[in-house]
C-alpha cells in the first residue's frame, strides 16, 4: 500500500476511508507507530498502554490505535500518516515486486472490475433495496477456535492471513455458521476490497464461486474451463494466463460460498490432479478443496457447520467462526437500513424492550427482516415476535402487504387464507428443494406447480442472473435459504392430504442415516415418487424445517392457521409433534451413563439436542416445556461448543426453568454474550452453579447476572474463564459475595481485572463466610492487588483453593500471601506459578508453609 501524500486538514479522513488497509500497514509497524505518537506528544504511555493490552489480537489493537488517533484529531492523525510514508520509503528498497505480463494485467483489471460489480451492491436477500454494500456492511463478531481451544477475535483481514493457522501444510480456511449469520455477505465484502485493492494486496487474482450454482453445472469441465466459463473469461491470452496461475498459486486465491449447499458430501476417494483434464464440478471441487489439485493456492469456504465432516476437517488450513452480530452490530446495522434516524431509533427502542426479539437479531438475516418488516414490528404491540417462526409470518405477512393497493388499507386477519394457493404452491416449490437438495429453479418448474409471473413478483424468489446455463431460461431460488425452509414447513402442516408419517418421519431424521429418509418423509408431502439418484437434503435444512413446523403447530396460531386448515387436522398434527419432541429428549435421557463413583451424575448434550430444546421454544406451550424435562435426573448438564447464542438461550431458559431438580449448566466455548446472560435469568433458580467461560460476556453482562443472581438461593458456582471483564465488574460481584451466604466458588480467570479490581474484590470477600475457591490466573493483579485480597481473606475459614497464577506478583505481594498461609488453616492449595516472586517472597512463603501443615500444594 501506499501512502498518498495527504495534506494534514484531511488527514482524519484519510484514516476512515483508508482503515481497512491502513490496519494491515499499520501491524507490521504499531511499535514505531506508538514511539512517533508519544514523541509528538499526542499520546501518553498510559494511552500506549491501553493499546496494547494482551487481550486484543494485532488488528484488533490497530483498530483501537487507529480509533484513539481519530479521537485525538489532525495532528496525531497526520503524525500517524507521515510515519507509515517514512516506514514505505526505507523499505521499498528491499520489497520483491511481482512482475505480470501485459495479458495478465489486462485480465487482472477485468477480472477486479467484475468481482467489483458483483460485490458493490448487497447481493444477500436478493439485493433487496438496492443498498451499497459499503452502506449497509456491519462488522460482525469473528472468532478462531485455537488448538489450545481458546477462542481469539479477528479481523476481516485476519480470514485468509496467518493468524490461527493449525495445519500450514493445508490452503483450505473454512468460515463455518449457523443459517443466516452472515457468512455470504462477509464474504462478498472480502471480494469487494480486494477488487478495490484496499485488502488481500498480495493476491493478484480471486476467483468466486458459488456452490448453489455449481450444482446446475452438468458438464465434464477442466480447471481452466471452469475458471474461465464461470467466474471471468479473457479476451486473450488464455494459455498465458493459466500458465501463470499454475506457475504462481500462491498468489490466487479461489472462494467457494455455500458448501453445505452442494449437493454431494465431501470425499476424497476420487482423485484428480490434472489441471487440464476434464472431470465432474464434485471431483474438481473436492480435489481443490483437499489440495490435490492446485496445491499452493488460497482456498476460502462457508458453510454450516454440520455440512462439515471429519473428512474434510483433515484439510484445513483453520476454521473460523461466523457469529453474527453483538448488540453495537445490531444497532449500527438497523441505523444504516433506515435514512430516517427518527425510525431506526422506534426500531431499536422497541428491540430493546424485547430481549427474546433482541437475541434472534443476533443473527444478521433477522436483524434484515426486523428492519424490513419495521412498520408490522412497530404496529404489532403486545403481540410482538417472541420466535423464529412469529418473525418469518410477520416477513408472509409484509410481502404480501406490499402488492396490496394503499386504498385497501390493512390485510386484515383473513390474510393467510386469501392468499393460501399461492403459499402453498410456494411451498410445493420449496418441499421439491429440500428433498432433491435444489435451491436453484429453472422456470419451467415454476410453471409446473402453477407459479404465476405476478406471484413471482411477490418478491419471495429472486432471478439467478449470473447462473451459468447454456440455453436462455431464466433460473430463480428463495430470498433466503430460510425462507425456503419456511414454506416447506408451511406446506407440511397445512395440507390436509398429507400422510400421518411425514412429521414423524421429518423429526426422526435426525437419528438416522440421511440417505433415503427425504424419500421417505418428503416424497409423501408431493406425492411424487423420487428416482434412486436423487440426494437427500442435508440435516441442517430439515431440523430448520422442523422448527417452523413445531412454531406453526403452536396455540398462538391456531386462529391464523384454522382458516386454512381444519382445527382437527391441526390438532392432531400438533399432538404427533409433541410426541416427538417428547420421544427425542427421552433418547438423549437414556443415553446418560451412570457416574463414576464420587463424581456426580451427568450429561452431555449433542447438538441435537439443543434442536429439540429451541423446537419446544418455538412452539411456546409450557407444558410441554414441562413435560420434556420432568423425568430428567443430572446434576450438571454440559452443553460446551455447542454454537450457543443468545437465541439458543432463550430457547434453553424457556425449558430448563422446569427442572425438577437444581443443575450445574455448563456452557463454555460458546457466544452467550451479555443479551444470552439475559436470556438465561428466567432458569437461573435452578442452576447450582454456572459455567461461562469463553462467551464474549462483559461487565454489563454480569450486571444483569448478579441482579437475578442475589436472589437465586441455589445459586452458588460462577465461572468466566476469558470473557471481557474489567475492574468494573469486580463492584457487582461484590454485591453478590455479600448478600448470599452460601455461594462457594468464583473464576475470573484470563480477563482485563487489576489491582484496582483487586482491592474492591476484596470488600466482598471480607463479608463472604463460605467461599471455597476463589481463581484469579491471568489478570494483572500485581502486588497491591495481591495484598489486599490476601488481607481479606487471612481470616477465612472456608478458602480451600486460591489461584494467583501469572498476575504479576512480586516479592511484596508474596510476603502477604505468607500471612494468608499462615493463617487460613482450611487452604489447601495455593497457585503462584509464572509470577516475579523472588528469592525474599519464596523465603516467606516457606516460613509459612512450616507455621500451616494444611496446605497440600503450593505451585
Amino acid at each position: 500500500m501506499v501512502i498518498s501524500q495527504r495534506t494534514s486538514t484531511n488527514a482524519s479522513q484519510t484514516l476512515m476511508t483508508d482503515r481497512p488497509a491502513l490496519v494491515r500497514k499499520i501491524r507490521d509497524h504499531i511499535d514505531g507507530v506508538l514511539e512517533a505518537l508519544v514523541n509528538a506528544g499526542c499520546f501518553t504511555s498510559k494511552d500506549c498502554d491501553e493499546v496494547m493490552l494482551p487481550v486484543y489480537t494485532p488488528s484488533q489493537k490497530v483498530r483501537r490505535l487507529l480509533d484513539q488517533v481519530r479521537f485525538r484529531g489532525e495532528e496525531a492523525a497526520s503524525v500517524l500518516l507521515q510515519y507509515l510514508r517514512l516506514a514505505e520509503v526505507v523499505s521499498q528498497p528491499v520489497k520483491e515486486e511481482k512482475q505480470l505480463t501485459a495479458e495478465c494485467l489486462l485480465y487482472q483489471k477485468k477480472l477486479r472490475s467484475s468481482v467489483s460489480a458483483q460485490s458493490h451492491f448487497l447481493s444477500t436477500y436478493g439485493g433487496t433495496g438496492r443498498f451499497s454494500l459499503d452502506d449497509i456492511y456491519t462488522e460482525g463478531l469473528l472468532e478462531l477456535a485455537q488448538g489450545n481451544r481458546e477462542i481469539t477475535s479477528l479481523g476481516l483481514e485476519d480470514v485468509v492471513g496467518v493468524t490461527g493457522t493449525l495445519n500450514e501444510d493445508a490452503d483450505t480456511v473454512l468460515l463455518s455458521g449457523e443459517a443466516g449469520t452472515g457468512k455470504s455477505t462477509l464474504l462478498q465484502r472480502l471480494h469487494l476490497l480486494w477488487a478495490r485493492g484496499a485488502l488481500l494486496t498480495d493476491i493478484l487474482l480471486l476467483f468466486p464461486f458459488s456452490c448453489r450454482k455449481l450444482n446446475a453445472e452438468q458438464r465434464m469441465l477442466s480447471l481452466k474451463e471452469l475458471l474461465f466459463l464461470h467466474c471471468c473469461w479473457p479476451d486473450r491470452g488464455q494459455d498465458e494466463l493459466f500458465q501463470f496461475i499454475l506457475d504462481h498459486p500462491h498468489l490466487v486465491l479461489f472462494t467457494f460460498d455455500g458448501l453445505d449447499e452442494f449437493k454431494q458430501t465431501f470425499t476424497d476417494e476420487e482423485r484428480h490432479c490434472c489441471p487440464t483434464q476434464q472431470a465432474s464440478i464434485p471431483v474438481l471441487l473436492f480435489n481443490l478443496l483437499q489440495g490435490t489439485l492446485m496445491k499452493g493456492v488460497k482456498k476460502v469456504v462457508t458453510s454450516r457447520p454440520q455440512a462439515v465432516g471429519p473428512v474434510l476437517k483433515r484439510y484445513l488450513r483453520k476454521e473460523v467462526l461466523v457469529k453474527g452480530f453483538c448488540p453495537v452490530g445490531i444497532d449500527a446495522f438497523v441505523r444504516k437500513h433506515h435514512n430516517d434516524s427518527t425510525v431506526a431509533s422506534r426500531v431499536i427502542e422497541s428491540l430493546q424492550t424485547n430481549t427474546a426479539l433482541l437475541g434472534l437479531c443476533h443473527i444478521p438475516v433477522f436483524c434484515w427482516i426486523v428492519s424490513k418488516c419495521y412498520k408490522e414490528l412497530l404496529g404489532c404491540g403486545e403481540g410482538s415476535p417472541q420466535t423464529m417462526t412469529d418473525v418469518y409470518l410477520m416477513v408472509l405477512q409484509h410481502f404480501f402487504q406490499r402488492k396490496v393497493p394503499q386504498e385497501q388499507g390493512a390485510l386484515g386477519k383473513g390474510w393467510l387464507q386469501k392468499h393460501l394457493e399461492t403459499v402453498m404452491r410456494f411451498g410445493q416449490l420449496a418441499m421439491e428443494g429440500l428433498e432433491t437438495s435444489c435451491y436453484v429453479f429453472p422456470e419451467a418448474e415454476l410453471r409446473k406447480y402453477g407459479i404465476t409471473e405476478q406471484e413471482i413478483c411477490l418478491g419471495f424468489l429472486i432471478h439467478c442472473k449470473d447462473l451459468s446455463d447454456s440455453s436462455d431460461c431464466k433460473h430463480y431460488e428463495f430470498l433466503h435459504m430460510t425462507l425456503q425452509c419456511f414454506f416447506a414447513a408451511l406446506h407440511i402442516v397445512l395440507d390436509g392430504n398429507s400422510n400421518r408419517s411425514v412429521i414423524p418421519k421429518l423429526f426422526q431424521s435426525q437419528y438416522r442415516q440421511l440417505s433415503g429418509i427425504t424419500r421417505v418423509c418428503l416424497g409423501h408431502c408431493i406425492d411424487r415418487p423420487l428416482e434412486d439418484d436423487v440426494n437427500t437434503a442435508e440435516t441442517p435444512n430439515l431440523q430448520m424445517a422442523a422448527k417452523f413446523v413445531s412454531g406453526l403447530l403452536s396455540q398462538r396460531h391456531r386462529i391464523l392457521l384454522s382458516q386454512s386448515c381444519p382445527a382437527a387436522t391441526l390438532e392432531w398434527k400438533s399432538k404427533q409433534a409433541v410426541k416427538c419432541l417428547s420421544k427425542g429428549m427421552q433418547r438423549h435421557f437414556r443415553s446418560i451413563s451412570r457416574p463414576v463413583e464420587g463424581e456426580k451424575k451427568s450429561m452431555h448434550a449433542m447438538p441435537s439436542f439443543v434442536w429439540l430444546i429451541t423446537c419446544i421454544y418455538e412452539m411456546q406451550e409450557s407444558g410441554v416445556a414441562k413435560d420434556a424435562v420432568a423425568k430428567i435426573e443430572v446434576e450438571h448438564l454440559k452443553l460446551t461448543y455447542c454454537n450457543i447464542g443468545p437465541v439458543e438461550c432463550t430457547a434453553l431458559a424457556y425449558v430448563l426453568k422446569h427442572l425438577p431438580n437444581p443443575v450445574g449448566l455448563q456452557l463454555d466455548y460458546n457466544t452467550v454474550g451479555d443479551v444470552g446472560v439475559e436470556q438465561l435469568l428466567p432458569c437461573l433458580h435452578v442452576c447450582h452453579a454456572l459455567y461461562l467461560r469463553n462467551n464474549n460476556i462483559s461487565d454489563e453482562g454480569i450486571r444483569k447476572l448478579v441482579e437475578k443472581g442475589v436472589h437465586c438461593e441455589c445459586f452458588q458456582k460462577l465461572a468466566l474463564f476469558n470473557n471481557k471483564l474489567t475492574d468494573d465488574c469486580t463492584r457487582h460481584l461484590v454485591t453478590l459475595l455479600q448478600a448470599k451466604t452460601n455461594f462457594i466458588s468464583l473464576r475470573l480467570g484470563n480477563n482485563n481485572i487489576t489491582s484496582q479490581g483487586a482491592e474492591q474484590l476484596a470488600e466482598g470477600l471480607r463479608y463472604s463466610k463460605s467461599l471455597q475457591f476463589l481463581g484469579l490466573w491471568g489478570n494483572k493483579i500485581g502486588d497491591k492487588g495481591a495484598e489486599a485480597l490476601a488481607d481479606a481473606l487471612k481470616n477465612s475459614t472456608a478458602l480451600t483453593w486460591f489461584s494467583l497464577v501469572d498476575n504479576g506478583v512480586g516479592n511484596s505481594g508474596a510476603c502477604a500471601l505468607a500471612e494468608l498461609v499462615k493463617r487460613c488453616t482450611t487452604l489447601t492449595e495455593l497457585w503462584l506459578n509464572q509470577n516475579c516472586i523472588g528469592r525474599e517472597g519464596v523465603e516467606c512463603l516457606i516460613q509459612a508453609l512450616k507455621a500451616n501443615t494444611s496446605i497440600k500444594e503450593v505451585w
